[in-house]
């Protein structure tokens, strides 16, 4: 509790030899005192408590501290604190945030130190925090505990946290926000010195900002965000695709048929690429479709041409097993930045409608009704597909072709599906809901290809407009 009723009296001798001197304020009627050898020092801490009671601070009534030196002596460090923190995030974040938080903060906490004498290796030290201090564990009666509490780390990593704990800046340290600048470099750079991605950095700085907010506005360590005091831009990303990349209609065709002359696992994947991109799955989409998601037309000559439709309501993304509550490599969750429930329905051409057809009669489906599997029977990997993408993409793109990042990863066969759609002439709206975006977002990826719809749009006006002008 604090207070701004504070009232200092003046010094007062007391019969003691080795503190004859006394100072006494309260603090909202609670009397506080404290013993001198001599009147100077008496005189100095009054002084102090003085100014602060001038100036307007609060006092802690228990101690009768101002609220700037009970800070500073109750701060824990930023590694303590932020070893708190992600335990804290921990049971409401999806297993891929849990990672992203370790990993900004691995970055961060080793630049807010003391000394960097005896600093353990970078690498050792980065993997000490993100897969050891900030992974979460199940302790005794199920509560959550950092993982050193519960398993014996390698004698390395128990050096490098035990340097880091004895080494790391208390928090109250920051009210100088010229301390922040290293964490702020560090998370636009790489193990190696080079420059990180802009998405990379701006992921890391939003964690850092959050973590910071949380400093101030939930803990109350620190007076204000010290990242509202540093000049520093976060590196702009627009997120627009490249599509001198994106493979066109022709060559995402021949990639996928590629695909299935690269033996079994090929043959068995072909229709995970063909979700890709003639549905716009996301990989990790595609990697959790069932066959009840697939409403398919009768498998009669009357029907060869006819569209299905694919119910995308489940994502399964890849992450270690450490970040998820079961221990699988992957989580199971709903669709990107929506609710759990939410789904989208997909129309999906004659070309895919047979390519899974064909694909169920062949390989049937998982006990859990999933179509597409792994080697062992498990989710597919990225591991896995990646490697065949990479196969078929040697069997049909030129050398020259090979050098350049054109359809380098199989996402770019989605990014390929949906452009399709916008040069089709689909409203982007529609674009926008099959594809599971938001509009603004599909704008911000497809703006090029979408102010090239919009001036055959505006041609379309211009004759409708010319119509019946000499009359």
């Amino acid at each position: 509790m604090k207070s701004y009723n504070v009232r200092i009296w003046g010094i007062r001798r007391r019969a003691s030899k080795s503190a004859p001197f006394q100072v006494r304020w309260t603090v909202a009627g609670k009397v506080h005192q404290a013993p001198f050898a001599t009147k100077t020092l008496a005189d100095a801490r009054r002084a102090q408590l003085l100014t602060a009671s001038r100036v307007g601070e609060p006092f802690d009534v228990a101690t009768g501290l101002p609220l700037s030196e009970l800070r500073e002596i109750t701060s824990p460090t930023w590694y303590e604190h932020a070893c708190a923190y992600s335990l804290m995030k921990w049971p409401r974040s999806s297993a891929k945030h849990r990672a992203s938080i370790a990993e900004a903060l691995a970055v961060v906490i080793p630049t807010l130190v003391t000394t960097r004498r005896g600093v353990p290796d970078p690498r050792t030290l980065r993997t000490a925090l993100y897969q050891w201090a900030f992974r979460a564990v199940q302790g005794p009666g199920g509560v959550l505990v950092g993982r050193p509490t519960v398993e014996e780390p390698p004698a390395e990593i128990s050096t490098a946290l035990a340097w880091l704990a004895s080494h790391s800046m208390r928090v109250s340290e920051l009210e100088n926000p010229d301390l922040l600048r290293p964490a702020l470099e560090a998370t636009s750079r790489l193990l190696n010195g080079r420059k990180a991605a802009e998405n990379t950095a701006r992921r890391k700085v939003m964690v850092l900002s959050n973590f910071l907010r949380y400093t101030v506005e939930e803990k109350g360590l620190l007076p204000f965000n010290p990242l509202d005091r540093v000049d520093w831009s976060t590196p702009e990303a627009d997120g627009e695709i490249d599509f001198r990349y994106v493979p066109d209609p022709a060559l995402a065709r021949s990639l996928i048929a590629a695909v299935r002359r690269r033996g079994a696992r090929g043959q068995h994947l072909e229709g995970f690429f063909g979700c890709i991109y003639y549905a716009s799955t996301r990989p990790s989409e595609a990697a959790a479709l069932k066959d009840r998601d697939f409403d398919l037309p009768p498998d009669t000559p009357a029907y060869a041409e006819a569209w299905g439709v694919v119910l995308v309501e489940e994502s399964r993304p890849e992450v270690g097993s450490g970040w998820t509550d079961d221990g699988t490599p992957y989580e199971k969750r709903g669709l990107k930045h929506r609710t759990r429930k939410a789904y989208r329905s997909v129309p999906i051409p004659p070309v895919l409608v047979r390519m899974i057809r064909a694909h169920i009669a062949a390989y049937g489906v998982a006990p859990d009704g999933r179509i597409f599997r792994g080697a062992d029977g498990g989710r597919v990997s990225s591991t896995e597909y990646c490697d065949v993408w990479a196969s078929a993409r040697t069997d049909v793109l030129t050398e020259a072709e090979l050098e350049t990042p054109l359809a380098k990863v199989p996402s770019l066969l989605r990014s390929a599906g949906v452009s399709l759609w916008i040069k089709a002439g689909v409203d982007p709206v529609e674009v926008a809901r099959r594809a599971g975006h938001s509009v603004a977002v599909l704008f911000r990826f497809y703006a090029r290809i979408l102010r090239g719809q919009q001036n055959v749009a505006n041609e379309k006006i211009d004759a409708a407009l010319s119509e019946g002008s000499d009359q």
